[in-house]
């Protein structure tokens, strides 16, 4: 497929009224669609020349008419055929799905769950360095992230003010249940967007090694020209508390069987990453009058342009703890029982969101670590324990917990856990994000190795609008290095041999964008 390169330098407001105009609200071709492989060709157009564009640019997505199977009668067979299918409903395949629906592509969306749509498995929290300014991009592409957690953020905070405008960064504490509820009331509500619950176990290929759609665990075929896989932990996922460990891929979740194996014939590479999450507490059994409390700024940011989000509520406050010595001691005495430091998990965790453990090895010289409470709704109990995840056994958890102050009576509501999942690296993909083994296949989110509802977003959006693109025919878009945070992301993904789960920074960004 033919690419173009987008120079983009998105700062400011000037984005709200270019890319969004750019990317949705183009009208449909005149042209007929072309399904002929041709040789990739990268032409560098101004944006002008874009703009100019976008009022003659046109699309035409067919809707192929129901066909029976040979095997059954007509009036009870079906052959569901679509433009794009988005694999995995996260943060990654809502994007995607959402990009390619509103470009005019008929999509549909397959998700082991649809009532855990847009969930935030670890910490409800949007934003953070570097990973904020790729939500202002995505929301000036016109994605969702950012206009969501506006939507219904507990505590909103810029980090780094003391610093330069290029590493400040905005970061929101969002309710968990309303920010999955808010995003599946989109996605419900799109037009040209299909939902699906199936566990999805086979690429099905053409005669030319192209995708042409997928296969579920009880045999439904889906047949489209181009497949988003938004797949996060749930790839052969296993979680692990202590020793003991079962398939899932988060929590209360089943994991997803049989597509890693078909990747893999198909000639693709696969390896194994670890992440994992801490323990939830009850709030009502934490004494938070000796915590420094964390509160939210007076004058309110924003992650989306759209002043019609700007809708100020009252924020919760966060507190602020640290572990004790008795904390370490009983880390120390306890390492063996750790999946990683036992030696039963080999999988690389996040480098920068280690287990507490992690951190008590690697920084023997420090006495203490921070550690924050954070709530996870207006009205649930649980706080999250940030930066105290742990692979211990759960009957050593709550000792644990009870070492901090401010928790020393405290009740575990979750017990904290490591989770381990297949992802294939992203040196097999285009800067497109298209797949250079099978042509219309496209790799999103902790697939492609990386970590973080923000980085999975910003690939989401990506590998939607070129999924809407391929399928019509059209040339893929790439973002430039040079112009942007998710430009910078993709191409060290496709680029760089990365073997443990990868955190967008600022100091990776070639030229220093400010979008707060």
């Amino acid at each position: 497929m033919a690419t173009h390169n987008l120079n983009i330098n998105i700062s400011g407001r000037l984005t709200r009224h270019f890319f969004i105009p750019l990317l949705f609200k183009w009208a449909a071709p005149t042209r007929a669609r072309t399904r002929t492989r041709t040789r990739t060709r990268t032409r560098v157009l101004p944006i002008r020349c874009y703009l100019r564009r976008a009022s003659n640019f046109s699309r035409r997505f067919s809707v192929v008419p129901s066909a029976a199977s040979a095997s059954g009668s007509p009036e009870w067979n079906i052959d569901e055929r679509f433009d794009v299918i988005v694999v995995g409903g996260g943060h990654a395949g809502c994007e995607a799905a959402l990009a390619s629906a509103r470009l005019g592509a008929k999509t549909l969306l397959l998700t082991l769950n649809i009532d855990k749509i847009a969930w935030q498995p670890c910490n409800p929290a949007v934003g953070g360095p570097a990973k904020s300014q790729l939500v202002h991009e995505v929301d000036a592409l016109g994605g969702e992230i950012g206009k969501v957690a506006d939507m219904c953020y507990l505590q909103k905070r810029v980090l780094n003010t003391s610093r330069g405008p290029a590493v400040r960064a905005l970061r929101a504490q969002t309710d968990k249940r309303e920010y999955a509820m808010r995003m599946k009331n989109i996605v419900e509500s799109t037009a040209n967007l299909c939902i699906r619950e199936a566990m999805v176990t086979d690429i099905l290929l053409g005669k030319n090694d192209n995708v042409e759609g997928v296969c579920t665990f009880f045999g439904m075929n889906f047949y489209a020209p181009s497949v988003v896989l938004t797949t996060g932990t749930f790839m052969s996922g296993k979680i692990w508390v202590g020793r003991t460990s079962m398939p899932a891929g988060r929590a209360g979740e089943s994991a997803s069987h049989g597509l890693t194996e078909n990747l893999q014939r198909l000639g693709f590479e696969t390896d194994r990453l670890k992440t994992g999450t801490p323990s939830r507490v009850d709030l009502r059994t934490v004494d938070f009058s000796g915590l420094e409390p964390q509160h939210g700024d007076e004058e309110v940011s924003w992650f989306s342009f759209d002043p019609d989000f700007h809708i100020e509520r009252e924020q919760m406050c966060c507190y602020l703890t640290r572990t004790t010595k008795r904390t370490h001691q009983l880390i120390k005495d306890n390492l063996h029982e750790t999946p990683t430091y036992g030696g039963w998990v080999e999988a690389k965790g996040p480098r920068y969101c280690p287990a507490i453990e992690d951190k008590i090895v690697r920084f023997q010289d420090k006495e203490s670590h921070q550690i924050f409470l954070e709530p996870e709704g207006r009205n649930v109990p649980e706080l999250y324990v940030q930066g105290f995840s742990t692979g211990l056994p759960e009957r050593l958890q709550l000792p644990l917990l009870r070492t901090l102050p401010g928790l020393e009576n405290c009740s575990m509501l979750r017990p904290a856990y490591a989770v381990e999942y297949d992802y294939l690296p992203a040196h097999q993909c285009y800067r497109s994000l298209m797949t250079k083994k099978v042509e219309g296949l496209f790799f999103s989110g902790q697939i492609n190795g990386t970590t973080g509802y923000e980085e999975a977003a910003a690939q989401g959006i990506i590998s939607g609008i070129n999924a809407a693109r391929h399928s019509d025919g059209k040339s893929l878009i790439v973002l430039e290095r040079e112009s942007s945070y998710v430009g910078t992301l993709i191409d060290d993904l496709v680029t760089k041999d990365l073997r443990e789960p990868y955190r967008m920074l600022t100091s990776l960004g070639t030229e220093k964008c400010p979008t707060v």
